[in-house]
């Protein structure tokens, strides 16, 4: 106990100093929002990466998702390294970075309401944000919970929501977006190092690769044949295609992960936070969800606690380290710690810029000073701190980790990844498919989150109903585009200029032809 409460005490720390040190970068919106948008590769792809990968993803996915699909839930962790990670900055970072700056946007619902040139449709967007990044603030909180009661069985799990809470608010609040990004720095590396520790301890424990591999091998399916665990696409291919959709495709969409690019530094830093970023999630993704895959070999502990159906996918994770070594429990929760409040920062930034700048500035407050936006939004980060801990504190009444997040995804993504992504590339989308796109988008995921049982069978997951609501919008903005009166050319074409300046350079840095 002595060992884990010193590595908890050392990491909260290290946290709280960076974001004191942080303060002189967060004096004015810019630098509290966007870290003056001078931040470097490292910072911004570990930033990314940890607000992408959470306890969320350790604990409910890795053990629902490595239960059902074996091994081959790997293919979710490749799928969040390749699309979620190495495309989504490929296709977004530079053109995103650009406009951005261009329309001077600091979130994305501004990002809507400049570039389709409707206050009304920035103030949509923030509210779609604020409401459905609740359930998924609520989810960290959750899959925190079960590896805290394995670790710390005699402390109360509130001690934990309470700490956690309030330590990620004071550095968050100090510190600003900086002080968040050098933090996920240090906790990305923990996470690396962690989830390769854990690996091997688990693995080792089971006789190794290979002779886990073979128990996998000999573990029936739902359906009665034994090696559908160990197979390459496992035995649901399917859902296992919506999930890799879901949690790949879904960050495109996000407010959270896309803002990491209005913050980058340069465009030669894009480059470099691509590679990065892609290794870190094979790593953490990777290791995450292929830890998962090996599940099954502790159908035994499970059944004796009355079995996964009784129990829940949740505990599967906690039942698989819980006879690991001091130390390395000690470095899971400082893993799993380190995972969440990243993630946690992340949103609740997010959120208090959203509504300061998107809902209160030019509404419901006409003339607002720089230091008071920044004031403003300190105290939203509070306020969004606290309605997420006294979710948390009522866990009795949440579902699985995986289906509040699958609520939360589907309903930002399916709202905002096309209008965004559209919105980018193409000069001729429309207001009028914005609106229809956040309609559908955020009206699917609330009627499943209401009415479940009127979608049929397939819909009724919330997973599968998000990636319903992705792909929806991708095919509604183009046609409701295309069927709607044309935007302005001039001004579309004043927004696309940005990424078509010239710029005179020396020539010890171009020889031209």
């Amino acid at each position: 106990m002595i060992l884990k409460v010193s590595l908890l005490v050392i990491f909260f720390a290290v946290m709280l100093a960076v974001g004191l040190y942080c303060r002189k970068n967060s004096t004015d919106v810019n630098g509290f929002v966007l870290g003056g948008r001078s931040v470097g590769p490292w910072l911004t792809a570990f930033a990314y990466g940890t607000s992408y990968f959470s306890a969320v993803i350790f604990v409910g996915y890795a053990g629902q998702f490595g239960w059902r699909f074996g091994i081959a839930s790997t293919w979710i962790g490749i799928g969040n390294a390749v699309i979620g990670s190495l495309l989504a900055w490929v296709v977004l970072g530079r053109r995103t970075r650009l406009m951005s700056q261009h329309l001077e946007s600091a979130t994305m619902p501004e990002f809507f309401g400049k570039r389709y040139l409707s206050p009304a449709l920035k103030i949509a967007a923030s509210l779609i944000v604020f409401v459905f990044l609740i359930p998924y603030t609520a989810s960290l909180y959750n899959g925190l919970s079960r590896l805290f009661s394995m670790a710390f069985p005699g402390i109360d799990y509130s001690v934990c929501v309470i700490v956690m809470a309030v330590l990620t608010g004071v550095y968050v609040i100090a510190g600003g977006y900086m002080a968040t990004a050098i933090n996920d720095f240090i906790q990305g590396i923990i996470m690396i190092v962690g989830i390769i520790a854990v690996i091997a301890a688990v693995l080792s424990g089971q006789g190794g690769f290979t002779e886990a591999i073979k128990g996998l091998a000999l573990t029936p399916s739902e359906s009665g044949i034994p090696g559908a665990f160990n197979s390459f696409l496992g035995p649901e291919p399917l859902n296992l295609f919506f999930v890799v959709i879901l949690t790949s495709l879904g960050t495109w969409g996000l407010p959270q992960m896309v803002q990491k690019f209005y913050a980058i530094k340069s465009e030669n830093d894009i480059n470099k936070g691509t590679i990065i970023s892609t290794i870190f999630a094979i790593v953490v993704a990777g290791g995450c969800y292929f830890l998962g895959g090996f599940g099954r070999l502790f159908s035994g502990k499970l059944d004796a606690l009355g079995g996964v159906d009784k129990i829940g996918f949740d505990a599967i994770i906690p039942t698989m380290l819980e006879n690991l070594p001091d130390l390395l429990i000690g470095i899971v929760i400082v893993l799993v710690l380190s995972a969440s409040m990243s993630t946690l920062s992340s949103l609740v930034l997010t959120s208090s810029s959203t509504l300061t700048l998107d809902l209160i500035k030019g509404h419901i407050v006409k003339n607002m000073s720089d230091k008071k936006q920044v004031f403003i939004m300190r105290v939203f980060i509070v306020v969004f701190i606290v309605i997420s801990a006294v979710i948390a504190l009522n866990k009795d009444k949440l579902g699985y980790i995986a289906d509040m997040m699958g609520i939360s995804w589907g309903a930002l993504a399916g709202a905002f990844l096309a209008p965004f992504l559209f919105g980018l590339y193409w000069k001729r989308t429309t207001k009028a498919s914005v609106w229809a796109s956040f309609i559908f988008g955020a009206g699917i995921m609330l009627l499943n989150m209401l009415a479940r049982p009127i979608f049929p069978a397939i819909l009724q997951s919330p997973i599968n109903c998000g990636v319903i609501a992705m792909l929806g919008g991708l095919i509604i903005v183009p046609v409701v585009s295309w069927l709607s009166p044309k935007p302005d050319k001039e001004l579309t074409e004043g927004m696309f200029s940005c990424y078509h300046r010239e710029v005179i350079v020396e020539t010890k840095e171009s020889l031209g032809k």
